[in-house]
């Protein structure tokens, strides 16, 4: 069924050429400048935007650089394992856990770029784009636009639409495509994969389970920063949601967005691991209708578990959490010292700004972000081993 995806495709070259001139004269672009490159050079980057006539040359000449620079600024270097998965020049649907609205799939567009890989589109959900100037950066990045309201009726048909494109580019060999493995970050350090994301992948397929994922060539990918994005404002709102729904406030994705670009980061990892295969698909394939897509999104889980970088943060964490030192050589007195006043401070401003806060409570939450990822290598390992163990 022939679909039309103008609503949701990225920018070709020419509408990406009109979009590089809209940013261009747009008045937020000053902070921007300022940030990445200094003040003062504001002018030359607007008339450097209007200079360039496609989405590879923006993304090459603009983008590479300021992601290579906020990793500059901001963190203390990005390791990268597993690269040699993608460079046989196959399209992969690479599907990874979800830390930083812009980051995570940015970093990845820059790895590929600096090692001659051809680089991905992005499915990134409408809700992020609070205005015309970042719809135009987005969907001239290669952005593919992921419906994420409308009535029920309408979201399957978005859902449909997302699945057809996204299984056309990447078997038609035109271009892998990154998408996260849930609606939104993980905001409690627990990565799982979506069952309903493994759903919509099966919406364009042909019925068969085992060709229909095998030609998605399933790519896991681990994330991991030693200092979590956005960790203070993802620790207040878990606080809210356990007692209430939440609901964001005007502008809170766009603060998002800022607060990860610009605060420290330590250091980053990301791993590609090993694609899914066909043999897994043939296991996942022998469960129940539902349960497949399941059994699909558990192994996915596993592979991004297993390869998540943990850093010293993680283990400090789990270890006041315990009140004890279970992991002490993972880490420093110093390191230590340094992250329990980190928190402390980033702690003491959200109860200052939001007085009925239980600080208690919040550092609970707070501390949970950093040691989950470790409880649930740990919960993995323990699996593995009952499973290889003789009945």
């Amino acid at each position: 069924m022939n679909m039309d995806y103008t609503s949701i495709r990225p920018y070709n070259d020419q509408e990406t050429s009109s979009a590089l001139k809209r940013i261009a004269a747009a008045p937020e672009l000053k902070p921007i400048a300022d940030f990445v490159y200094g003040p003062g050079h504001e002018q030359e980057l607007r008339e450097r935007l209007c200079r360039l006539d496609g989405v590879y040359r923006f993304q090459t000449e603009v983008m590479a650089g300021i992601i290579q620079s906020i990793i500059d600024k901001t963190s203390a270097g990005l390791t990268v394992e597993g690269l040699d998965i993608l460079e046989d020049g196959r399209k992969h649907v690479l599907i990874s856990n979800h830390r930083d609205i812009i980051l995570d799939p940015a970093i990845i567009q820059l790895v590929l770029f600096g090692h001659g890989i051809s680089l991905t589109e992005i499915a990134v959900g409408d809700n992020l784009i609070a205005n015309s100037l970042i719809e135009d950066i987005f969907r001239s990045n290669r952005m593919i636009k992921v419906s994420r309201g409308g009535t029920p009726r309408e979201k399957y048909v978005s859902s449909s639409m997302l699945s057809s494109y996204i299984r056309e580019r990447v078997v038609s060999g035109a271009c892998s495509v990154w998408i996260a493995q849930r609606n939104g970050r993980s905001k409690d350090g627990h990565d799982m994969t979506e069952q309903g994301l493994m759903k919509m992948f099966g919406m364009s397929g042909s019925g068969d389970f085992i060709k229909d994922f095998n030609e998605l060539s399933i790519l896991p990918t681990a994330i991991s920063y030693q200092y979590e994005p956005c960790e203070f404002l993802k620790a207040r709102e878990v606080y809210i949601s356990r007692r209430e729904h939440y609901v964001k406030r005007p502008g809170e994705d766009t603060v998002s967005i800022l607060t990860g670009v610009t605060q420290n980061k330590g250091h980053i990892a990301f791993h590609f691991c090993p694609e899914i295969t066909e043999a897994e698909l043939i296991e996942c394939a022998a469960h129940g209708k539902n349960e497949r897509f399941k059994a699909l999104a558990a192994v996915i889980d596993q592979r991004i578990c297993s390869s998540y970088k943990l850093w010293d943060t993680n283990y400090m964490a789990l270890d006041l959490l315990d009140g004890g030192a279970a992991n002490r050589e993972k880490y420093t007195q110093d390191s230590l010292d340094a992250f329990v006043q980190h928190m402390e401070k980033g702690l003491s401003a959200i109860v200052e700004k939001d007085p009925y806060i239980d600080i208690e409570e919040l550092r609970e939450i707070y501390l949970s972000i950093y040691a989950n990822p470790v409880r649930s290598l740990r919960e993995h390992q323990a699996e593995d081993r009952g499973m290889s163990c003789p009945s």
